[in-house]
């Protein structure tokens, strides 16, 4: 394990958070197998990571009550309301846009359907995120949503922006002092911005860090 992975974890516990270590992403389910209960109502925001690591296949197949956004033929009125219904769920499913190495969480969204699961709701909230996604501080969690993220989740999603089609958002220079800066698109996946620090709930917030590169 790296010393910032380990430092990193041992921060996400002082802040009431629990968390753990994946060497490889084929050592994820296990541990999320260990966190669920047969019968759980269970949801997710959307993530590359979880994909990656077979989350979403697991819990869809699994003894679950899984309320699947990705189910073809959902209208827009359907969606909305698994994105509702998540904040009754058992077991929220996310990953994170970055972890700042003091053991704090950052989560950028557009619709703010995934921030606010994160923030209350669910009982318990299952973050997976590859050690890509560790920073040493807030400027350069800013940096990462802007020049990383954000442009891959626009091309990812298809989203009229200029950080679709440049790679890059229009403000990719700003820093902690101007987290907020970037375009007026209407397509605009940065809108909702999320810091969870010390939390008041332990336990509510399970982290599981992966030794690999993962996700945007």
């Amino acid at each position: 394990m790296k010393d910032i992975v380990k430092e990193t974890i041992e921060n996400l516990k002082k802040n009431n958070m629990d968390a753990y270590y994946a060497e490889k992403k084929e050592d994820v389910l296990p541990i999320v197998k260990s966190l669920l209960k047969n019968g759980e109502t269970i949801t997710s925001g959307g993530s590359v990571t979880l994909k990656e690591c077979g989350v979403l296949e697991f819990v869809k197949n699994g003894d679950y009550n899984f309320l699947d956004r990705y189910k073809d033929g959902l209208t827009p009125e359907e969606r909305e309301k698994i994105y509702r219904d998540a904040f009754f769920a058992d077991t929220y499913f996310m990953s994170s846009n970055a972890i700042i190495k003091d053991g704090v969480l950052y989560n950028v969204d557009g619709n703010a359907n995934r921030v606010a699961a994160l923030m209350y709701g669910p009982k318990s909230v299952v973050i997976v995120a590859g050690e890509n996604k560790i920073v040493n501080n807030f400027d350069e969690a800013v940096k990462r949503v802007k020049e990383i993220a954000a442009p891959l989740n626009t091309k990812r999603l298809n989203c009229a922006t200029y950080c679709k089609e440049t790679g890059k958002c229009v403000k990719a220079g700003a820093g902690a002092d101007e987290p907020y800066a970037g375009c007026s698109s209407d397509g605009r996946i940065c809108a909702n911005y999320v810091i969870s620090a010390y939390q008041k709930h332990p336990g509510r917030i399970k982290v599981i860090i992966v030794g690999e590169n993962l996700g945007y």
